[in-house]
């Protein structure tokens, strides 16, 4: 069975388009299948936009888990340099696709530029890859931020939102949750 955290999706690669909007702004997307939520904008990632207001132009941002894009292309519109990764070669091909023009690097983990530092973190993070494997992605991320940093991330409060504002907290993360809907939390974590 093929997940959309694997690196290369055994799924069958159809192709659709969907029209997105966000910020007063509507795009065009492709997608496919054997990417997360590839027939739609997912709910949580609609929360996340909808209850935020993107950083100042000019800001670098890591679109943490990009799936086919909605995130980073958003970011970008707004003028931000956004570094989009996912371990989903698929969903990494989209999201190129999806940014062409805009100032989107959409790469591999690994290929993140060790000493960049960044000054937002967005991510709908991949929950599903369990706990322990979530809490070294995150562990490896926060981090990078600049001091004054923000990340923005969006959970399930049935996923373990609460529990994970808590557990970021107990790291040295302040967090606190700064929007709540439909089921989901928007957090804020600090560095």
């Amino acid at each position: 069975m093929s997940h959309y955290f694997d690196a290369a999706p055994t799924t069958s690669d159809e192709r659709r388009t969907l029209s997105v909007t966000v910020w007063d702004r509507t795009r065009s997307y492709e997608t496919s299948t054997g990417v997360f939520s590839g027939d739609r904008l997912d709910k949580a990632t609609a929360i996340l936009l909808a209850e935020s207001t993107p950083p100042p132009a000019g800001s670098v941002v890591l679109d943490l888990g990009c799936g086919w894009g909605p995130i980073a292309c958003s970011l970008a519109e707004a003028g931000s340099t956004v570094w989009a990764v996912d371990v989903n070669e698929r969903a990494l091909e989209l999201t190129a696709r999806n940014a062409a023009g805009l100032d989107v690097h959409a790469v591999l983990p690994q290929d993140v530029p060790e000493d960049l530092r960044f000054d937002a973190i967005w991510s709908n993070p991949p929950i599903r890859i369990g706990k322990e494997a979530l809490h070294e992605l995150l562990l490896t991320w926060l981090p990078r931020l600049r001091p004054g940093g923000e990340a923005r991330l969006v959970v399930g409060r049935n996923l373990g939102a609460d529990t994970l504002q808590r557990w970021l907290d107990e790291q040295g993360f302040p967090t606190e949750r700064v929007a709540s809907s439909k089921g989901f939390r928007v957090l804020s974590v600090r560095r």
